[in-house]
């Protein structure tokens, strides 16, 4: 036959949220079930609910037994083929049938497996394929899981003789300005009943499509035997991958019958240097990088765990454009086509395995079957993730319980083993919340923990203060050797758009003086400079990027610690990073400035900025330039604070953002950055009147017609004269027409208990957001909004041909 078939498989799936005796037999009559397409989380549809088994971990929503079915036809000519089926992930306690007999149970809901067909196929009849899932047990997570087939499913048709799945393994062991050596071992299975001798020919492509590197060898397979072939190519000049040049190169592997190619496989990846240094920190191609990283879970908001792509793409879109260059997948391996984005955008990536080996978190989380499964899931994310440019760190465990006690040096130490073993250019680490132990006491079990990873990673040093120079320097002093980076500190956190201006103990001034906000800003922006300040410190990943599902305590859904809202709206600590992380000049001022009967009352007006001074007007009067002060007074930068003598006081302020107070009066604020003396930027906060009208924002304005290709349609509440209002609840109606459906809508709102799947949704504090996702048909689709008592609006999306 000719090269392989990788079909999408999902498409026409029946579903059912109920344990179904005899479900799996090819037989069963699933025609009043409802009709699906993959990915598919029925947790998401609700509703929320304070009883329910899963808690604030997981975010109040329901679990249960699902079962899915898919009947399809295999043509006669593919008799003599080889046919697998790749599920992506599948949450949770997945059992599998193909026309009755049963393929196999997997228990992890994060890791990718798939499952040889063939020998179960019916060619020119009608198979079925049959799954059920048992999400019943809760608690079993710190977060929203979601429930079912959440993630793609893959049907793939080779040559008996063909390569294994995911059976190339591509490094760059050796790169140079002038050359770069590729090295790359392919697996070859020949499911055959007799000896088979082909020729692997092994073509590297740039970006452009043009062959740049070549090699070919003969081999002989024995029957039913697999083989690993290796072979080097030489890439001339080769373009490097990085983040500011995320440059992806193609290998294809084909697998010649003769003349005839009986199997193709295109593996894309990138060549690069990675290094992690004791003194200088993290190195890409040889020049030292700070990773300005963040924690992702792997919801999506409103669509829950059957994230589409484009949702991903817009979320780390919007965080390269804060600064942001790394991501750490917690606490599980993510979905493959998010890694493709890390990919192509230009993110590093700490890929994690587990939140939990033996020893639990939640009553019902993987603990029960880490000893019977545990390796075959760190070996299933190792094969599927390696050769992905993005990835410079794997991560085998969070949090784990075992970290001070003897039996996790035991477990750790084989897991790090796996890794070295299949893949050696990375090193080790894991996130560990007990780094403080030492100076309690507990010390020499972690010390040993910690000395049996390649990198350790820290979280929350700065949860008490002066112990982040603690954790850090005397660690640095009693370990110079440790490679070290922050794996989960501390955010910017917050509820988008809420602000109180309950009086302090002056009775003047608002919650910038005190509160959550303020403290975790202090925290993070100390922590910040503390980073940035050292070297060895090789980054950090500030806990969360975007607000998630779960981690939450009733009335409240979602954990509001990310800089992003579940929405996909930045919050004012996103500004916090930009202003950091970022060259291009920016000033972002806040609160708003709309607070009827509040005229006279003192407020804080903060400043976010990365130029060099700011000037605020209010209503066109100066209330001076501000310019950020030295960090600490008398404090040196290439130390911490424990290395100097005597040791400076520790703030309970910081220097990362500016402040005026001033007397409330409705009109506009104006803040004016300058550097070098010159105005760079300006941003104004108007006051808003009355709301007149919605407007509405789309962030694609012509999509794919393949029935997952989606658009954000941002709904904005608006005065009369086009400002926001900021205070704004208007409940909101959708209607969508033509070759699209609406999927999600959410405004952002922790407390908000409305269904996502719904076509109504109030705003909050001005903003609500609807995803549109396009059918299979290419056309238009026409996206109208409207509120009691104010003007509607409406957006037409294109979709195109696949």
């Amino acid at each position: 036959m000719s090269a392989r078939r990788h079909e999408s498989f999902d498409a026409g799936w029946a579903f059912i949220q109920e344990d179904v005796p005899g479900a799996e037999a090819p037989t069963y009559d699933d025609s009043a079930w409802r009709r699906v397409d993959l990915p598919h989380d029925w947790s998401i549809e609700g509703p929320f609910r304070e009883d329910h088994p899963s808690g604030g971990g997981g975010g109040y929503l329901p679990g249960g037994i699902g079962w899915y079915r898919k009947a399809f036809t295999v043509p006669e000519e593919d008799a003599t083929t080889h046919v697998t089926v790749m599920f992506d992930g599948v949450y949770k306690n997945c059992d599998v049938w193909i026309n009755g007999h049963h393929l196999g149970f997997h228990p992890y809901g994060y890791t990718s497996f798939w499952y040889d067909l063939t020998p179960h196929l019916r060619p020119g009849a009608t198979n079925v394929l049959a799954v059920r899932v048992d999400d019943s047990q809760k608690p079993d997570a710190r977060w929203y899981t979601g429930s079912g087939i959440y993630r793609h499913v893959w049907l793939t048709v080779t040559d008996p003789l063909h390569i294994a799945p995911w059976g190339t393994y591509v490094t760059t062991p050796m790169v140079t300005a002038a050359e770069a050596a590729v090295s790359v071992r392919t697996r070859i299975v020949n499911a055959s009943p007799e000896t088979r001798i082909c020729t692997l020919r092994t073509t590297v492509y740039d970006a452009a499509g043009t062959a740049v590197a070549s090699a070919e060898r003969q081999h002989a397979i024995l029957a039913s035997e697999e083989h690993e072939a290796a072979q080097v190519l030489q890439v001339f000049t080769p373009h490097l991958w990085s983040i500011a040049d995320p440059y992806l190169y193609l290998l294809r592997s084909e697998i010649l019958d003769g003349a005839d190619v009986i199997d193709s496989y295109d593996t894309p990846f990138g060549i690069r240097e990675i290094a992690f240094d004791a003194d200088r920190g993290f190195l890409l191609n040889g020049e030292r990088v700070k990773i300005n990283g963040v924690c992702l879970h792997h919801d999506g908001g409103c669509v829950g765990a059957a994230v589409p792509e484009g949702v991903w793409e817009r979320r780390l879109r919007l965080l390269k454009a804060m600064g942001c260059n790394g991501i750490r997948s917690s606490h599980y391996p993510p979905a493959p086509e998010f890694l493709d984005l890390c990919d192509r955008l230009g993110f590093v990536v700490m890929d994690e395995a587990f939140d939990e080996w033996r020893q639990e978190h939640y009553l019902y989380g993987p603990h029960d079957y880490f000893d019977e499964w545990g390796e075959a899931d760190l070996k299933s994310m190792l094969y599927r993730d390696r050769n992905h440019p993005s990835i410079v760190l794997w991560s085998v465990g969070n949090e784990i319980l075992e970290q001070t006690r003897p039996e996790g040096v035991t477990i750790l130490k084989r897991l790090v083993d796996i890794v070295h073993a299949i893949d050696p250019t990375r090193p080790v680490t894991s996130a560990c919340d007990k780094i403080d132990a030492p100076y309690t006491g507990s010390g020499p079990t972690l010390d040993a923990f910690l000395d049996t990873l390649d990198v350790v990673g820290y979280n929350y040093v700065d949860r008490w203060g002066e112990r982040r120079e603690k954790a850090y320097s005397i660690d640095r002093e009693r370990h110079p050797h440790r490679r070290v980076i922050g794996s989960e500190n501390v955010s910017v956190s917050g509820i988008r758009g809420h602000y109180q201006l309950e009086p302090d103990t002056t009775g003047t001034l608002g919650l910038w003086r005190r509160g959550s906000y303020y403290a975790s800003m202090i925290q993070a922006e100390n922590l910040w400079k503390f980073t940035r300040s050292h070297d060895y410190v090789a980054g950090d990943f500030m806990w969360t990027g975007i607000d998630y599902l779960g981690e939450a305590r009733w009335p409240h859904k979602n954990s509001s610690s990310g800089v992003i809202d579940m929405c996909g709206f930045p919050k004012d600590g996103y500004y916090f990073y930009q202003s950091q992380w970022t060259e291009t000049p920016m000033v972002h001022l806040f609160p708003h400035w709309t607070w009827p009967g509040h005229e006279g009352r003192i407020i804080p007006v903060v400043c976010y900025t990365n130029c060099d001074s700011v000037e605020l007007f209010l209503n066109g009067r100066s209330y001076g330039v501000k310019s950020y002060a030295p960090a600490f007074r008398g404090f040196d930068r290439t130390k911490g604070f424990f290395e100097q003598t005597p040791p400076p006081a520790w703030p309970t302020t910081s220097d990362l953002h500016l402040t005026w107070d001033l007397p409330y009066e409705p009109g506009t604020l104006r803040a004016v950055g300058m550097k070098d003396g010159q105005v760079v930027c300006v941003q104004e906060v108007v006051t808003a009147g009355a709301p007149a009208r919605i407007a509405l924002e789309v962030d694609r304005s012509s999509i794919v017609a393949n029935g997952h290709d989606v658009a954000h349609v941002t709904v904005r509440v608006l005065d009369a004269q086009g400002t926001l209002v900021p205070v704004a609840d208007h409940e909101v109606a959708f209607t969508v027409e033509g070759e699209g459906t609406l999927i999600g809508v959410d405004n952002g709102n922790p407390a908000s208990h409305e269904p996502f799947q719904a076509t109504r949704r109030q705003a909050f504090h001005g903003l609500c957001l609807a995803i549109v996702q396009a059918t299979r048909a290419p056309g238009e689709v026409r996206v109208a909004a409207a509120s009691q008592g104010l003007q509607g609006d409406s957006v037409t999306i294109t979709t195109t041909r696949a």
